[in-house]
């Protein structure tokens, strides 16, 4: 019996580890050097008549490198209708490995690091390769992530996501398009189909420039689950201000 109890906990408790939160966002795997920004995420997500799940998070990052950006973020939780809690600690590193524009293809590479307060989760890795091009007024963008849990209390696996995006860049201050996220479970031995999760949606995006360097950028998207295992409804926005 006291082995069994830490089995079961685990199998509990590797389904929110392996998740990618309602706030998550698209990466881009472009850098801008020299470039400062606050920025402020949310999302909201619930399934059926389970809670609403809500993140939110407010960051500082620093295009330190022509080919590095960093940012650090503080991350906040609200679930199973408790309120709001400080949730984790995330730094942030976004690597641009291709010049902007000179291959068919623009690659990057993303590494976060995060430290949750529950210490049972110990230190939550997610990284793999950005990548983006361009067809016409058609900017798209695919992501391949890999997700892991070190020095946590329970056992885990590496576990696979995916993001992408497909926006018209019709006026700088305000474009339009779809995003869609996915987590197939472990990345060598995927998850059966029903209990993979997929969302996808109609988003907005656009920056507006303030005058002196500085802008507000912003995205937003409305999602639906496209499979049993995925919320039924998600909204997820992302705002910055540049200078």
């Amino acid at each position: 019996m006291k082995r069994l109890l830490p089995l079961l906990a685990a199998a509990l408790l590797l389904p929110r580890l392996a998740a990618a939160g309602p706030a998550d966002y698209v990466h881009t795997p472009t850098v801008e050097y020299g470039e400062r920004e606050i920025e402020f995420k949310m999302g909201s997500a619930r399934k059926g008549d389970d809670p609403r799940e809500s993140e939110y998070s407010i960051g500082y990052g620093y295009g330190a490198k022509e080919w590095w950006f960093t940012e650090l973020y503080v991350k906040y939780k609200r679930a199973n209708d408790e309120p709001t809690k400080y949730d984790a600690i995330e730094w942030e590193n976004k690597f641009q490995l291709t010049e902007t524009g000179k291959y068919p293809i623009d690659v990057g590479f993303l590494v976060e690091i995060e430290r949750p307060k529950d210490r049972s989760e110990g230190w939550e890795v997610r990284w793999g390769p950005l990548f983006q091009t361009e067809f016409g007024k058609l900017q798209l963008n695919g992501n391949l992530l890999f997700q892991r849990n070190y020095r946590a209390d329970f056992a885990n696996d590496t576990q696979f996501q995916y993001q992408w995006q497909a926006k018209y860049r019709w006026h700088p201050e305000f474009e339009f398009g779809l995003q869609g996220f996915g987590e197939l479970g472990k990345w060598n031995a995927w998850l059966p189909r029903d209990d993979r999760t997929h969302t996808v949606g109609p988003a907005v995006f656009g920056k507006v420039r303030l005058g002196s360097g500085q802008a507000i950028k912003y995205n937003a998207a409305v999602l639906v689950g496209n499979s049993p295992a995925a919320p039924d409804r998600a909204f997820r926005a992302q705002v910055e201000f540049e200078f």
